[in-house]
């Protein structure tokens, strides 16, 4: 018998211990996936974009490093910091890939200006049509090219036009996909345990008032800036770069990365709005839920201390 309990106990202590070890690996090999793949993304149109010099190519490599550092430390981490959404997917992959997509197709677009091909004149020409068809009064793209000054030449506001419209419309596409995913998949499932804390590590619960209206109020918050933002920005950056020449803003690098930010920023905005709308209406349900189980246990309890009664 003593050598049977040493042997299961034993036994217990290499499978706790094998599969810690099991939920590091995958853990570590989640994180160095998601950095590396962070890399990619920095350094794209550095690699796309011809006529990159060597100092460019350095600092551009030295930023995805860190970059690449902190979602390495990030995802391999057990408590959570900045990272919202975490264990939340498909938040961050719905992102991610609309991000992706931007600059993917932005950096061929003006690549194509420089050392055409077949392939970048396709991308150009379909961007073209593309930022013409929403370029009407009022609109974002039509707002976008009044960052340039006035002494910007036709093809130069064609330019951002292009890029404009490609960035915008992969930005309504990428949001259109993760509302249909949500609706689909019922995220965030409320058969599953969905931990707060983990997904919104920048929300205090305990700050004051009632959580669901808190998460309520920040997703009407989000939401609202995500739909002016598209409408503001141009206006922030003919602002600050009133003076500059034109050829600093339609560089090809600024130029991928100001239209990127335009387009990702506010649709990111949108997205965490109606992700934390579905929170808090993940909570409410729950929260109304042990309510009813609560009432019925108290009904049950009571009609048993009746019968014992009589």
């Amino acid at each position: 018998m003593r050598e049977l309990v040493g042997t299961r106990l034993q036994f217990r202590i290499v499978s706790s211990i094998d599969g810690a070890a099991r939920t590091w690996l995958n853990r570590a090999t989640g994180a160095a996936v998601r950095a590396f793949l962070v890399m990619v993304l920095i350094v794209l149109p550095s690699v796309i974009l011809p006529g990159i010099g060597t100092d460019t190519k350095q600092i551009v490599a030295l930023m995805a490093l860190f970059a690449g550092t902190l979602v390495l430390i990030e995802y391999n981490a057990v408590y959570p910091s900045l990272v919202e959404f975490r264990d939340g997917a498909p938040f961050n992959r719905i992102r991610y890939l609309m991000l992706l997509a931007i600059v993917l197709l932005l950096s061929v677009i003006v690549a194509d200006r420089e050392d055409p091909t077949t392939v970048s004149r396709l991308f150009r020409a379909v961007g073209m049509v593309i930022g013409e068809a929403l370029d009407f009064p009022y609109s974002p793209v039509r707002l976008a090219t009044f960052m340039l000054p006035d002494t910007a030449t036709a093809y130069q506001v064609m330019d951002v036009r292009t890029a404009a419209g490609t960035a915008y419309l992969v930005s309504l596409i990428s949001l259109a996909v993760f509302v249909i995913v949500l609706k689909l998949a019922g995220w965030p499932s409320t058969k599953s345990a969905f931990n707060v804390w983990v997904n919104l590590p920048t929300f205090e619960p305990t700050a004051g008032g009632d959580v669901v209206d808190r998460l309520e109020r920040d997703a009407r918050v989000n939401l609202a800036v995500g739909f002016l933002l598209p409408f503001i920005v141009p206006a922030l950056i003919s602002v600050v770069t009133a003076g500059l020449p034109v050829a600093t803003f339609t560089s090809g690098q600024t130029m991928v990365w100001t239209m990127a930010a335009w387009a990702f920023l506010p649709a990111s905005l949108l997205m965490r709005g109606v992700a934390m709308a579905r929170v808090a209406d993940m909570i409410r349900w729950k929260r109304d839920l042990k309510i009813a189980v609560d009432e019925a246990d108290a009904a049950a309890e009571r009609r048993r201390n009746d019968e014992d009664d009589l």
